[in-house]
């Protein structure tokens, strides 16, 4: 059994990623990015294709119109490249091809339930997380839900986490937990001064990746999230 890492009164809220550590898409981003590579010239096979795939698994997690800022150069093309992406994915999304990790969901009651407070973010725009949250029926289920364009900078930086403690109101960095399934998510956790920073075996990386980025704790699922930080 997980020891709890501190008394449940230190931990007031839980900053968790969406795709790959609550939503599981079935890659549905990278087949979104070959359309966005596409969309914009790229060719289908090659170098090229291969190096910015690449990239894009590297980046995982991190503000998708930054990531094509730095693939594409222009601000046209990153323009381009990213509304071909949020077009692909959300017709994925309306495919019904995501469905909740097991025990996300109810890991989130429960956290909340003991007092903790939930915010889910991501690197999709908003438009995009509201269709997975109305799709999933979750638009009631976490206290406040942020992407990039309400924090101000996504992820690596700390924005989205410490955007989340000022409108929750939480009184302390280390009264935050941020769990995540991308070195990206570890690093933006850390780098706005969360007490436990969890990495998810869900997603994109994997654990060496992810305890080499400086994750506290490694859990196979955000559903194991509770027993980590609930007293039993």
């Amino acid at each position: 059994m997980l020891e709890p890492v501190q008394d449940i009164s230190d931990i007031s809220l839980v900053v968790m990623d969406m795709a790959g550590t609550t939503v599981a898409d079935d890659g549905a981003v990278i087949r979104a990015f070959d359309a966005a590579a596409t969309a914009v010239g790229v060719p289908g096979s090659g170098p090229e294709r291969d190096a910015a795939r690449r990239y894009v698994l590297d980046t995982m997690g991190q503000s998708k119109i930054a990531v094509f800022r730095t693939l594409f150069g222009s601000e046209e093309r990153a323009a381009e490249a990213n509304t071909a992406f949020e077009a692909a994915y959300a017709r994925h999304v309306d495919d019904g091809g995501i469905a909740p990790i097991p025990g996300a969901e109810k890991a989130i009651i429960r956290l909340r339930e003991a007092g903790i407070k939930v915010a889910l973010t991501t690197g999709f725009s908003p438009a995009t997380q509201q269709r997975v949250l109305a799709a999933l029926g979750w638009t009631e289920l976490a206290d406040l839900v942020l992407a990039p364009a309400d924090a101000g900078r996504g992820r690596p930086y700390p924005d989205l986490v410490l955007t989340a403690l000022l409108r929750a109101e939480a009184d302390d960095v280390r009264h935050v937990a941020v769990v995540g399934d991308t070195a990206s998510d570890i690093t933006t956790g850390l780098r706005a001064g969360a007490a436990v920073v969890v990495g998810a075996l869900t997603g994109a990386h994997d654990a060496h990746t992810l305890r080499a980025a400086g994750a506290t704790h490694v859990l196979d699922s955000v559903a194991d999230l509770p027993a980590l930080l609930l007293p039993a």
